[in-house]
């Protein structure tokens, strides 16, 4: 992207740009499919909303209308071969590969007959299980070939090569040597379970990003465009801006906000980060610090309950459990990971010398509540069905749309009311805001639909018996060892995640590796303790790493987009926001171990807040241990002090359990409090030699 002046830059202009690299759709910008596009975004939004709230339907039938309405938009707005690509064939009118043309609509067609053609004939199908007609045959090809290419087309080629490759392990499988071989499948089978079956393409990922993902996705854009991002940005800045580094505080804080509604790190980089990146960068964070920052916490916004990313509620479907066990298993890391970043920010800002925001620059926190409180009574509504009522996760979101959507029309009249237009003039824009966040939250969703769809073949091929195989392969590979599985498993998942979407990387890592990592766990003995690892904690782990690639270079589009916003180079934000991230990498490595950080088992309040206060300390520590500063610069033994009350806060078992049994291991705690005081008290005696920073004029923010 070239380089722009800061004066020039464009925030709206560009978060539309990098939204549409994420979720892929690109359409003409105007005219007949612009206008065509709008419409099956609404028609989507509308019947995935009467599918949830007052229509009973088989849920084969929602799951392929909603892969429908996804691949029709793709195809609809996305052509064959993207701007710069295809060379010599722009010339031609029928194959001008810069924009769709008649060949896309053909398709489009296409594609939306094959994945309807299971509810045209699902009486006929499901008589003849197994036995599927030349018809059955063709129509279901036709889906597998245009599905993949659509997913090539949205998300890029990653996922639909790996796709391909364990097809390819399907048919090959009698013919390979002994180690991979298997007895594989016949077309007829493979093609009855991937488009005829609950088990392919309509399997669990589908199904969870057509019934709760969509909807939640759809929660989160119609906040956005009501207003509710801009105003947790200014709530956060008013909050903190007058500490030192308050502006990355924000910014972390910010992001935390946006990334509980959003579920998507570039969408919150790109929505946050416009406002808070250029404001770092003027308090004296270095460009690729302050875009690090940035993504960084973008990226966690996946972890932060309520909403999270799309992955969470697969797990909830995989794990068969309530989707707000997830969210309550993911409560202390996710809220202790933005603890460790806000004191990165910190430590950052006292190595540069900084000082916080000028009172005078900061808005005004009441009146920031005043102007915005009305979007707090969508959220509190989402968490009152959630924790209070505990209605299921889709009944939650859709009552939290019907409020919302209530709020949005009904704000737009109490205000044209109070500027003297009329009532009905008040409603009329509401109403048409309404009716375009609708579409827009469709949109939005159609990349994460073939995600999902795709991997389902994915997961599909491992059902037809490949997923024992590549199970035995994997043992042998960690040789049974559950610390090299662990490991593998991180790496795995990283290198996925250079070329997948959070949820396609989860899904096929979780598929492979969970079952394994449960049952090799129950094999490890810790000090004469059993370690007995619940499922969802396994699932947990391959889903945090998973996350933590969209900031991993050299292909992480998070660290993309903040580094063109802070106009710095994207492998340098790459590696500096994945050093920032280590600090969300050591929690799942300690929670596989130390369930009590996702609270398993554990029911009593005081005990879980303690809990998190005790997660909080150790992962401060280690994120003093990695950036070599605690109050001061930290020398080396300072440094393994800090990485043993790392260990003494998030897993005491491990240290205490030479000399005190189980029950006792909270008393390591207090060892790592003595320690943590230690280097406090020996890092104030020396003098910090930092120069404090001039600080910048600023306006009114």
């Amino acid at each position: 992207m070239k380089k722009k002046k800061e004066s020039e830059f464009k925030p709206d202009s560009y978060r539309e740009e990098m939204l549409k690299v994420e979720h892929g759709l690109r359409g003409e910008g105007s005219g007949f499919t612009e206008n065509l596009t709008v419409i099956i975004g609404l028609m989507w939004s509308l019947f995935q909303l009467a599918s949830a709230g007052f229509i009973l339907i088989d849920s084969i039938f929602v799951r392929a209308i909603h892969l429908t309405f996804a691949i029709s938009l793709v195809y609809l707005n996305i052509p064959m071969l993207k701007q710069g690509q295809a060379g010599d064939w722009d010339k031609r009118i029928l194959l001008a590969m810069n924009r769709v043309t008649i060949i896309d609509y053909i398709f489009a067609i296409f594609a939306a007959f094959s994945a309807l053609y299971i509810v045209l004939d699902y009486v006929g199908i499901a008589s003849r299980a197994g036995l599927p007609l030349t018809r059955d045959m063709v129509f279901g090809f036709l889906l597998i070939v245009l599905l993949l290419e659509a997913t090539r087309r949205v998300i890029g080629p990653a996922l639909p090569v790996i796709a391909v490759v364990f097809i390819f392990y399907v048919f090959s499988g009698p013919y390979l040597p002994d180690f991979l071989a298997f007895k594989g499948a016949t077309v007829s089978r493979f093609i009855s379970q991937m488009t005829m079956d609950s088990e392919g393409v309509y399997g669990v990922p589908l199904q969870v990003s057509a019934t709760v993902v969509f909807l939640f996705v759809l929660f989160g854009t119609m906040l956005e465009r009501a207003g509710g991002g801009q105003f947790f940005i200014r709530l956060a800045i008013a909050g903190l801006g007058r500490f030192r580094g308050g502006a990355a505080k924000a910014a972390v804080l910010g992001s935390a906000l946006t990334g509980m509604i959003s579920g998507s790190s570039i969408a919150n980089v790109v929505t946050t980060g416009t406002f808070t990146i250029p404001l770092m960068k003027k308090m004296g964070y270095p460009a690729t610090k302050a875009a690090a920052i940035e993504v960084a916490a973008s990226t966690n916004g996946q972890l932060a309950p309520p909403v999270m990313g799309a992955a969470a509620f697969i797990i909830a479907e995989y794990v068969n459990i309530p989707y707000i066990e997830v969210a309550k298993a993911a409560a202390i890391p996710a809220f202790a990971s933005y603890v460790a970043l806000l004191w990165i920010t910190h430590v950052e800002a006292c190595k540069l010398g900084m000082q916080g925001l000028p009172k005078s620059a900061l808005p005004d926190a009441k009146e920031t509540l005043k102007e915005g409180w009305v979007f707090l009574i969508p959220i509190c509504m989402l968490l009152y069905e959630l924790i209070i009522v505990q209605h299921s996760a889709e009944m939650s979101v859709f009552r939290a749309i019907c409020v919302l959507s209530v709020m949005m029309i009904g704000t737009h009249v109490v205000r044209a009311r109070l500027m003297g237009y009329s009532r009905w003039e008040g409603f009329k824009i509401g109403f048409k805001e309404w009716l375009l966040s609708l579409s827009a939250g469709a949109t939005n969703m159609a990349g994460v639909a073939l995600a999902t769809a795709c991997a389902g073949i994915i997961v599909g091929c491992i059902s037809l018996g490949l997923g024992q195989q590549i199970t035995t392969f994997v043992e042998i590979l960690s040789m049974n060892n559950i610390i090299l599985l662990l490991a593998i498993t991180a790496i795995a998942s990283l290198l996925l995640g250079m070329g997948l979407p959070t949820t396609a990387n989860y899904i096929i890592m979780a598929s492979l590796t969970a079952p394994i990592l449960v049952r090799l766990a129950s094999n490890v003995d810790i000090h004469g303790l059993d370690l007995a690892v619940p499922l969802l904690a396994a699932h947990l782990y391959c889903f945090y790493f998973g996350i933590l690639a969209d900031d991993t270079p050299p292909v992480g589009l998070a660290a993309y987009a903040g580094a063109a916003i802070a106009e710095a180079s994207p492998i340098a934000t790459g590696i500096q926001g994945f050093w920032y991230d280590i600090r969300t990498a050591i929690l799942p490595l300690m929670f596989f171990f130390n369930h009590d950080i996702i609270l398993w088992n554990i029911h009593s309040i005081p005990l879980a807040f303690f809990l998190f206060a005790m997660t909080c300390l150790g992962a401060i520590c280690f994120a003093s241990f990695t950036q070599g500063w605690f109050v001061n610069a930290s020398n080396t033994p300072e440094k393994i002090m800090l990485a043993l009350c790392t260990v003494l806060f998030l897993n005491p078992f491990l240290i205490t359990g030479f000399v005190l049994p189980y029950e006792y291991r909270y008393a390591g705690f207090a060892i790592g409090g003595v320690l943590m005081a230690l280097v406090y008290v020996m890092q104030k005696k020396r003098p910090n030699l930092v120069k404090p920073l001039k600080a910048p004029k600023f306006g009114q923010i």
